[in-house]
């Protein structure tokens, strides 16, 4: 009984300092691996991270799309211009919505690219993705 009495304190500081299972680091940037995927064009990787319902726009055409659309959209768009880089420019957000800016090479081509996510706990997800040439 008076080795229960002492573990009990231990494991209540112990569990309460644990980090969460799956959690995030603080310092976590969802935009790493996105923009990694991005330069390589690997559509499934991206479409991981596709909420079940997201806007997805390229050069003009698209809109609402279901996650299976979205992978098609974007796998003919690098069908068409194949991925040689992708930069991020510039990120910003609040507690449960992030969006960056970045700049694609594909295809010998220059595209602007917008990315909104949205975070529920520690996962995140791409509600908006869209794709324009840079003129």
């Amino acid at each position: 009984m008076k080795l229960l009495g002492r573990l009990i304190p231990v494991l209540a500081i112990l569990l309460l300092n644990a980090p969460a299972a799956g959690a995030q680091p603080a310092d976590y940037d969802v935009f790493v691996p996105i923009a990694k995927y991005m330069s390589m064009g690997d559509v499934d990787a991206i479409s991981a991270w596709y909420a079940k319902n997201l806007d997805i726009v390229v050069l003009s055409k698209g809109g609402n799309s279901s996650r299976n659309q979205a992978k098609r959209i974007l796998k003919n768009f690098f069908d068409s211009y194949t991925p040689r880089s992708f930069k991020i420019n510039y990120t910003a957000g609040r507690a449960n919505m992030k969006y960056a800016l970045g700049t694609l090479n594909a295809g010998g081509e220059n595209f602007l690219v917008t990315i909104f996510v949205s975070s529920k706990g520690d996962t995140y997800t791409i509600q908006q993705m869209k794709i324009e040439r840079v003129r």
